[in-house]
């Protein structure tokens, strides 16, 4: 018996089989569209990547694997950037109040 998928479920699903029908049109296996789907990490990502099947059409699959590292470059960076400012929340925090006693 299959339970319904939950909304975030639902979403990956279609951004992944959004990646490998786009794939597919310009020939590439239902696999190699798994693989950079899971690579990517996230549906927004995967959904870039659509984007950049669609509007370049690459005919080797370096520039696709190449496209993804760029992608997940790009979204490790922006993670990092959102870490280091939380950090320097906390930080400006702890310098305003100061550390308090129990």
């Amino acid at each position: 018996m299959n339970r319904p998928l939950t909304p975030v479920q639902a979403e990956w699903k279609a951004a992944r089989e959004e990646l490998i029908h786009e794939l597919q049109k310009l020939g590439y296996p239902a696999d190699f569209g798994t693989v950079i789907a899971k690579n990517l990490g996230s549906p927004k990502a995967i959904r870039r990547m659509c984007s950049y099947v669609r509007q370049v059409r690459p005919k080797k699959p370096e520039m696709i694997a190449d496209e993804m590292l760029a992608i997940m470059s790009e979204v490790d960076a922006w993670k990092r950037k959102k870490e280091a400012e939380a950090a320097n929340a906390a930080y400006n925090d702890l310098l305003l109040r100061g550390l308090e006693d129990d």
